[in-house]
């Protein structure tokens, strides 16, 4: 079997941060998230990696990871770009905004020849996730139903103080996963968690609800289901929601576990999840990695 693939979704404009999130350094030598993420990645067993990124960002982003990286991993770079889209369909006027996290991973179609796990580039999953997911990875086989894995966090440990978030609230059985809903906006609130879709009204989601962080097993089938689900999703965005709409990518699995099509393995970490959604959230993921770079989860360098 081909060794799985680790995919990083680096292509987010980063707006609420007010800047290039991805390559902004949090470790006392000028580490960035996504270098820790890639150090437990290597460690767990993965050799190879494919970044998601956008035309504007790739001689930073390059500079910053890729080159280092690519003297360890075996790394290649899908390029995301909001003109992407099936025949008979044009971006609409006024579009800026990328067509989210089921358009990311679809444009890696053509380099995917292996089970892959998919991560964002600007969260902070622990060793034990990757452990989790490159084993799962090891094992799984392409078939009907699709067998999938996702790593679960608990809500109460991926929230932010500074403002609001956005996850894919899941319902689990057994372990398996048998609902996944995104809610785009999820605040601490009143000593709880909750979330609103209109700014008004809101509800409130129990503290130890499992969510989904972005943190996905599949096989290579995943990409067929993309690709036959994005015209669809088009023809109703354009109508209804044409500067803002995105393709998510936990709406696409639920959809597939919703007409039993795929079977989600929900692999459960205690790992308390770091961001930096906001400037504000800097200075708490500095102070965590220094932390655990003082207790001996991380060396002093990660890379000599």
């Amino acid at each position: 079997m081909k060794e799985p693939i680790l995919l990083v979704l680096s292509a987010g404009i980063g707006s609420r941060y007010g800047g290039l999130k991805q390559i902004d350094p949090i470790g006392k030598h000028g580490e960035i998230i996504i270098d820790f993420s890639l150090y437990d990645a290597l460690r767990a067993g993965f050799k190879r990696v494919i970044f998601i990124i956008t035309k504007n960002i790739e001689t930073d982003f390059k500079a910053a990871v890729g080159d280092q990286i690519s003297e360890i991993m075996e790394v290649r770079y899908a390029y995301q770009q909001i003109d992407d889209l099936p025949g008979g369909f044009s971006v609409p006027d006024g579009r800026t905004k990328p067509w989210g996290t089921g358009h990311a991973v679809l444009t890696c179609r053509g380099l995917i020849d292996a089970p892959f796990a998919v991560i964002n580039a600007d969260d902070y999953y622990g060793r034990e996730a990757f452990q989790k997911i490159y084993k799962f990875l090891r094992t799984v086989k392409e078939g009907t139903p699709y067998q999938f894995g996702m790593v679960g966090y608990t809500l109460e440990n991926t929230l932010t103080d500074n403002g609001f978030v956005a996850r894919g609230v899941c319902t689990v059985q057994d372990g398996i996963l048998t609902d996944i809903v995104e809610r785009t906006h999820i605040e601490k609130r009143s000593g709880c968690a909750q979330y609103t879709l209109d700014g008004e009204n809101w509800v409130t989601i129990p503290s130890h609800s499992v969510v989904s962080m972005n943190l996905w097993g599949f096989t290579p089938g995943l990409i067929t289901e993309l690709r036959e689900h994005f015209p669809a999703f088009l023809g109703n965005a354009i109508l209804q929601n044409p500067l803002k709409a995105e393709y998510f990518l936990p709406t696409v699995v639920n959809e597939l576990i919703q007409n039993g099509k795929a079977s989600v393995r929900v692999l459960t970490s205690n790992d308390k999840w770091y961001g930096v959604t906001y400037k504000l959230d800097k200075p708490v993921v500095q102070k965590a990695i220094a932390d655990m770079i003082a207790a001996g989860t991380y060396p002093e360098t990660l890379w000599e």
